[in-house]
């Protein structure tokens, strides 16, 4: 190979210069503009001495052609010799193309530096903060939730990582959450799977990290990169929750952040829940009032004082909180036997409206016996449920359905999707059959017969974008509201959606439950963001094994229309080995936020309930 010639290096040595940016391209302005003013002002000193004396020697003419070289205009007023003349002008000419070079490549490097400011790319100072990585719909739930949490306080932070463009998820922040009071949020544009990005993020001095679940083919590839990004980083560990999309992919999560990461089964959650509100109407508004931040959320405290007492009798002991279980040796019992002793290390498990308001009440308000009624609950025997549409959850769903139904119980799936009721053999109380059935026509939904069902599910289709598939179950959902209206037939209809917006749309419907899955799941990872021993407290309600929520008629408790204290629905549930949380007043079910649902009432305040009434309890299935 030949030797690099000398202009060849001079020209690697130029090219390796005006590739550092726009300092070097000043800086060879510079020269240029100091090698013009230089030869112009020597030649003048040169050619017309009489005007070099007019402008008082080599200062005078070094400023004379600085300022032409600077301001090309000042050459229109020049009077002299034709040379002096003619040198000024060569000094304006050129002094033009510099300056308009320079003003050029100033404008682009303010354009370039904007640019990288507009992507954000400063290195977070804050401490304590709460960190989100990645970018899904849930985002919005979760910033709203932690929001309201932390409105009381000053200072809070939460800063997310995602690669999308700063500007735009600042828009949609601002969009779809609103002021955020004292709560700062700052965005960052980067990839969480890269830890030069992470290190944007000041982890070490982070309270807490989300990993989101993002949209699009294969998720929780992203995810578990992102959790061995967070694993094998150097410096601290704030504690971790994530979303896992599928339940087959959990044990590589789990492997991948290891023991202290809090996993999310967004399936499993969102399938449980859907069942548990297909067999219990209401079951979802009492888990999302549970989940959120505005109303009463779950606590545990030690009382030392409680120590020694039956957990049945112990049910009465807050006037403004409620027990619904007890934490031993990191061990979760959500309405445990009601002769359990609670022991000086317990941790009792209460709903409350904030920690602050958790006091022993003055002394056990006593049960009104006369208003006390002990109707036994009806045993259901086989049952027919109908789902119409179908997605990869709907084998989950029906698993789920198994454990619960009698046997002999039959569940339909009505849909054209191609993979409708595939992989669920081995059922036990469950018989499974397939109906071809466009579930928006209302001659399709007919000819199925829906009076001879107990329950209908309809589920969101995955093989459209979320927004057309919302718009899809609401043209069911509508069909079968006016067939109900119509046909005087009767059947609790549960509907799957994914964006929170359609509510307000579904509830024209008055489907007995929605549920929002996107929505559920930002609730869990909010709530275990801020208190990350509650996740074996969800998972234990979200759990068919143990006990679980039911409204159940309020006049098998107490006696229908009677002024009673809830201390005495309380006394009713504990007889049957229950923990009454609430109740649901059903001329309000169509009201929202709260869709009639009270939990955590005052002990001592009195309320009718109806026969169409609920209590909520706390009860195994």
């Amino acid at each position: 190979m030949s030797k690099a010639t000398f202009r060849e290096r001079s020209r690697y040595w130029f090219d390796n210069t005006m590739s550092r940016g726009t300092a070097a391209l000043i800086g060879w302005l510079a020269v240029i503009s100091v090698a013009l003013i230089v030869v112009v002002s020597g030649l003048v000193l040169w050619l017309t001495p009489v005007e070099a004396d007019k402008h008082h020697g080599v200062a005078g003419v070094v400023w004379a052609t600085l300022m032409r070289t600077l301001s090309p205009g000042k050459v229109a007023s020049d009077t002299g010799s034709a040379p002096f003349v003619a040198l000024m002008f060569v000094a304006s000419l050129g002094g033009l193309f510099i300056v308009s070079a320079l003003v050029g490549v100033l404008a682009n490097g303010f354009k370039e530096r904007f640019e990288q400011l507009r992507k954000g790319r400063s290195r977070i100072i804050e401490r304590g903060h709460i960190v989100v990585l990645g970018w899904s719909d849930q985002v919005f739930t979760i910033v709203r939730e932690l929001v309201e949490a932390h409105a009381s306080r000053r200072g809070s932070t939460i800063a997310i990582l995602a690669d999308l463009d700063k500007v735009a998820m600042e828009d949609a922040l601002r969009t779809h959450v609103g002021d955020t009071g004292r709560t700062k949020v700052v965005c960052r544009t980067g990839r969480p799977v890269e830890p030069a990005d992470l290190d944007l993020m000041n982890l070490d001095a982070a309270g807490s990290v989300v990993v989101l679940s993002p949209q699009g083919e294969d998720p929780d590839a992203h995810v578990i990169k992102t959790l061995l990004a967070l694993d094998k980083r150097a410096g601290g560990h704030p504690p971790v929750v994530a979303a896992i999309a599928s339940t087959g992919n959990m044990a590589a999560a789990r492997l991948a952040g290891g023991p202290a990461v809090h996993l999310v089964d967004s399936d499993d959650t969102a399938s449980r829940l859907i069942v548990q509100s297909s067999r219990q109407s209401g079951t979802s508004v009492v888990c999302m009032d549970l989940l959120d931040f505005s109303g009463d959320e779950i606590y545990l405290r030690s009382d030392p004082s409680l120590a020694g007492t039956e957990y049945g009798r112990a049910l009465s002991a807050y006037q403004t909180a409620t027990v619904i279980g007890l934490r031993r040796a990191g061990r979760v019992m959500l309405n445990p036997p009601m002769d359990t002793v609670i022991a000086a290390e317990d941790e009792i498990i209460v709903i409350a409206p904030d920690d602050s308001m958790i006091h022993l009440a003055d002394g056990m308000p006593k049960a009104q016996e006369d208003a006390i009624v002990m109707v036994e609950h009806d045993r259901p025997g086989p049952e027919r449920t109908l789902v119409l549409n179908w997605n990869g959850r709907g084998r989950q769903i029906i698993r789920c359905l198994d454990g619960y139904a009698a046997p002999g119980s039959v569940i339909d799936v009505a849909s054209d999707h191609p993979d409708a009721a595939t992989g669920v053999e081995g059922l036990v109380n469950l018989t499974v059959n397939v109906k071809d059935c466009e579930t928006t026509d209302r001659y399709a939904l007919e000819s199925l017969g829906l009076g001879v069902y107990q329950h209908v599910i309809v589920l969101s289709d995955d093989r459209y974008d979320a927004a057309h598939a919302d718009t899809r179950t609401l043209m069911t959902l509508l069909q079968l509201r006016d067939m109900q209206s119509t046909l005087g037939e009767r059947y609790s209809i549960v509907s799957e959606m994914h964006d929170e917006n359609n509510r307000a749309l579904a509830e024209v419907t008055r489907a007995d439950d929605i549920v929002i899955s996107d929505t559920v799941i930002g609730l869990l990872l909010a709530q275990l963001t801020e208190n990350q021993h509650l996740a074996e407290v969800f998972g234990h309600l979200f759990d068919s094994r143990g006990s679980e929520i039911y409204p159940r008629p309020a006049n098998r408790y107490v006696r229908a229309g009677a002024p009673v204290s809830f201390a005495t629905v309380i006394e009713a549930a504990r007889r049957r080995g229950e923990t009454a949380i609430g109740y649901r007043l059903a001329d309000q079910v169509s009201e929202a936020p709260h869709f009639g649902v009270v939990l955590n009432p005052d002990k001592s305040r009195l309320v009718r309930l109806g026969p169409d009434d609920c209590v909520i309890v706390l009860a195994e299935h």
